[in-house]
């Protein structure tokens, strides 16, 4: 049972009349006031009894089971009064707070008996990761809307928040450059790593090293100065190669950098550079690691890898735990046996935190080409440049430090033979997908 503000409002009327009668007597007023409480029990309880009771209610949720971070979905919970009396009732859906419902969850319905009502939540999750609600509380009141009676009903709904993948907006540009590296265009850079495509004749222009003569001595121009045409090799990029995209979930990716968890940019960069490498044929394997695998796609090809890799994406967050990174070179190595492209999106800003990583280096690139990606703090180069005062002094200070402190290690990992990508986690995702890119434009694969 619950008291409602109208019982409260009647219960205070009682005080009126025993002021404006003007009752000196101690005895008189509190018989009034006594009376008057009765009456309003009385009331109370005749209302409470006319409530429709709020377990014979049935419930239905309509819930679509997957939404982008950021974006807005509509869930629909029909309720069903399966009693005798009309249903005049106040439903509060339980949804966790991150599940980010717009207004208000407490809706008003009234339900004659046997029909049903339908209501309509909008959500605008602000976390990644499964968004539960568990139960629904409905609170029946009577005809007077004096007392309610109360239950909480059994309705789970699970709604999915996939990272937003905002840095779909860089993919049009990469995959005109990918247009052109694969030949569909005019280019001039052959790699010494592309694949023999075929035969043409020669034009201005075209490298001389790539004429084939055995090509030319068989095909006569008798019209020819030479009485030969001259004939060059053409050249694809290489396709079907193995990228496994690695990311740190250890603490350090919990971190925020320009209001975003590193976690959230390793996302955006591997949405990306995996959605360009299938447009580019090759093979994308991706592993989330710290101690354990958290999450795994592998196998996956054309549209099914993004669908796969957002989904697997969704539920993982950032573990307050070291990385293990003696255990990721066996994880490569079952994940594929041939030589592949390594890209590992963690943390290279501190020797401290980046010794695990140097140590098993040499083991990836004696097999592997290998990218090193990380955040830089942006605020941190506003920091360095800023020396306006003396707090300003040692903050710049301070920053220079951290700048020289990335620098070493980001040279300690080219002296590994690995290659570093480090950007703004703004640009983090396009510089990625060029590097990717000027790799295949030469063959290094």
């Amino acid at each position: 049972m619950a008291v409602t503000g109208r019982f409260v409002l009647l219960v205070a009327l009682g005080v009126v009349p025993v002021v404006l009668a003007g009752l000196t007597a101690a005895d008189a007023a509190w018989l009034a006031l006594l009376g008057w409480l009765a009456l309003s029990v009385g009331l109370g309880a005749i209302d409470l009894s006319l409530a429709a009771s709020p377990r014979r209610v049935a419930l239905v949720r309509d819930l679509p089971p997957r939404v982008r971070l950021g974006e807005t979905v509509v869930s629909k919970l029909t309720v069903t009064n399966t009693g005798e009396r009309m249903l005049r009732a106040v439903v509060r859906d339980g949804w966790e707070p991150s599940g980010g419902v717009v207004g208000s969850n407490r809706s008003a319905v009234s339900v004659p008996a046997g029909e049903r009502r339908g209501i309509r939540l909008e959500l605008r999750p602000w976390r990644r990761g499964d968004r539960r609600t568990e139960h629904v509380s409905i609170r029946s009141a009577g005809p007077l809307g004096l007392w309610s009676r109360q239950a909480s009903l059994v309705s789970p709904g699970v709604l999915r928040v996939l990272p937003p993948f905002h840095s779909r907006v860089h993919l049009p540009a990469r995959l005109t450059r990918l247009r052109e590296i694969d030949g569909r265009t005019p280019l001039l850079v052959r790699g010494q790593g592309t694949e023999f495509d075929s035969i043409r004749e020669y034009v201005r222009g075209d490298d001389v090293r790539s004429i084939d003569w055995r090509a030319t001595a068989r095909h006569v121009d008798p019209g020819g100065r030479g009485g030969a045409k001259l004939m060059v090799r053409t050249w694809r990029p290489e396709r079907d190669r193995r990228i496994v995209i690695v990311a740190d979930t250890s603490r350090t990716a919990a971190a925020r950098i320009a209001d975003e968890p590193r976690l959230d940019t390793a996302w955006e960069s591997t949405l990306l550079l995996a959605a360009l490498a299938t447009h580019a044929g090759d093979r994308v394997d991706f592993l989330a690691w710290d101690r354990r695998a958290r999450a795994r796609v592998t196998g996956a090809t054309g549209p099914h890898l993004l669908a796969r890799l957002v989904d697997a994406m969704a539920d993982v967050q950032a573990e307050l735990i070291e990385a293990d990174w003696t255990g990721l070179p066996a994880q490569v190595r079952r994940i594929t046996s041939r030589r592949a492209l390594v890209v590992l999106l963690t943390t290279a800003d501190a020797p401290g935190t980046a010794r695990g990583l140097l140590s098993v280096l040499p083991q990836l690139t004696a097999r592997h080409t290998v990218i090193v990606a990380s955040v830089l703090d942006p605020g941190t180069v506003a920091d360095a440049a800023n020396r306006a005062d003396v707090d300003s002094v040692y903050l710049a200070a301070a920053a220079e430090r951290a700048a020289l402190d990335g620098d070493r290690v980001g040279a300690a990992i080219r002296r590994s033979g690995a290659q570093t990508v480090s950007a703004t986690p703004q640009e983090l995702p396009p510089a990625l997908a060029d590097r990717y890119l000027d790799l295949k434009a030469t063959g290094r694969l």
